[in-house]
């Protein structure tokens, strides 16, 4: 059948890394199964059972490449005394923390593209929104500050699940380790050394306490918290870009030749953000399953879990990844364009320095009721201007022409600086992107000084 004609996965197909696909591939996955046979087969030789070293370098010859390898490790199955869950199980888990492995360091390169935008841009006055609503300004690199932040405790989670992720080990049928009692004559510290030398090979710290047919799904679901969770900052991030890029004040990188709409030739969509706005809806909302999943899995053991989690699993770090991906390509080639940025400042900066204008006023010993009313009366017909004229706001020019404000004329221009009106933006933003930022960006220098940004197919 040609590939043409069965349904392929446009993760697979258009968006994730080939390492990841790599990790989740079917030879990954038998090679992996292979590899778990030999290491359960050295472990117990090693512990003294009556296991043929030619059995086993025959394995070791063939983990990757024959079918012959799949027929030995077959027929030593039944001498392990491992059950399938042995290989499938521990498997799983390698392949998370191998997944896991791969998904930090490109998470930290997008939080590396962001903390030095925000960094260059840390005291261009922008307008703030509140409600979607003008509010009082901020600046650019404080917003993407916001950015950077939540994609931090995401980092912070990811890593948080990859430290504690733990082994299955060699624990029987239903986790009571019986059948190794019976292999090792009763001798149950066997047992233990057995599980701390498959640790050691797998590249484990330890192994779970507990375990039933299969290590406990809770541990999916903690993986899936984290995980998952970037999806959602991913979706948020992108849809502030996509507003931005409809006020015309950032955008996404475009390339010269990239069409914006088939339809429309001068348009320039944020087809990238919009990308990853649907990847990361699609993975804020994988928990669900993971949590379904765990909930309904009865004593030590139904297989309701397997064929969800042959899914979902692949699907969450292949969503992760080509969320990362997109990020790292979005992230690094942002575009301000601060002439539209200054001009939406100019329509409501006006207002919100009538109160610096009132202060002033009263340093000349006029009345603030008086002078806050007369402030509202030009307020609102310099507001009839904008919202029924369809005018720019000339509110500072009503001012410059009321008798009842010459005393603050010659101060006016400058009382409307907008950098008057960013607060404490550009130390906030300095002191968190050169301070906790940078401390974590620093566990990541080694990749972060060879990573080169992400190519997209748009």
């Amino acid at each position: 059948m040609s590939s043409y004609d069965k349904y392929q996965t446009p993760l697979s197909t258009r968006y994730a890394s080939k390492e990841m696909m790599t990790i989740f591939s079917a030879r990954e996955r038998a090679s992996t199964w292979r590899q778990l046979w030999v290491w359960l087969a050295e472990a117990e030789r090693e512990l003294g059972l009556p296991i043929p070293e030619e059995a086993i370098e025959q394995m070791r010859k063939h983990v990757v490449v024959s079918d012959e390898a799949f027929d030995v490790a077959r027929e030593y199955e039944n001498k392990f005394r491992a059950t399938s869950c042995y290989v499938t199980d521990n498997a799983d888990l390698i392949f998370q923390q191998r997944a896991l492995d791969l998904i930090l360091p490109k998470l930290a390169k997008v939080i590396q593209n962001l903390q030095q935008f925000a960094l260059q841009y840390k005291d261009m006055p922008v307008l703030g929104f509140t409600h979607y609503q003008p509010a009082q300004l901020i600046t650019v690199g404080k917003r993407a500050a916001q950015w950077i932040q939540e994609l931090m405790m995401d980092l912070e989670d990811i890593e948080t699940v990859r430290e504690k992720l733990q082994f299955r080990g060699a624990q029987g049928t239903t986790g009571s380790q019986a059948t190794f009692l019976e292999l090792f004559e009763g001798d149950a510290n066997k047992i233990v050394e057995l599980n701390e030398i498959l640790c050691k090979k797998a590249g484990f710290p330890s192994a779970y306490a507990i375990s039933t047919q299969t290590y406990t799904r809770k541990v999916d679901l903690r993986v899936a918290n984290a995980v998952c969770a970037l999806g959602a900052t991913a979706e948020r991030i992108c849809s502030d870009i996509r507003h931005l890029a409809n006020l015309k004040e950032m955008e996404e990188p475009f390339e010269k030749s990239q069409i914006g709409s088939s339809a429309m030739a001068y348009k320039r969509n944020p087809m990238r953000s919009e990308r990853i706005t649907a990847l990361g809806r699609k993975l804020a909302r994988l928990p669900a399953n993971f949590t379904a999943t765990f909930e309904t899995q009865w004593f030590e053991r139904t297989l309701d879990d397997s064929a969800i989690r042959r899914m979902d699993i692949p699907e969450m770090f292949l969503l992760a990844d080509s969320i990362l991906l997109a990020l790292d390509n979005v992230t690094n080639g942002l575009v301000i364009y601060p002439n539209v940025i200054r001009s939406r400042i100019d329509q409501e900066l006006p207002f919100m320095a009538t109160e610096s204008i009132l202060m002033k006023l009263s340093t000349h010993g006029v009345s603030r009721q008086e002078a806050h009313e007369e402030v509202r009366v030009l307020s609102h017909q310099a507001s009839d201007v904008v919202k029924q004229q369809g005018g720019r706001n000339d509110l500072l020019e009503r001012i410059k022409k009321a008798e009842f404000f010459k005393p603050v004329w010659g101060d006016i221009d400058n009382l409307v600086d907008p950098k008057l009106f960013i607060g404490n933006c550009p130390k906030i933003v300095d002191d968190y992107c050169n301070g906790e930022v940078a401390a974590k960006l620093n566990k990541y220098k080694a990749s972060l000084d060879k990573a080169s940004t992400a190519q997209l197919s748009i």
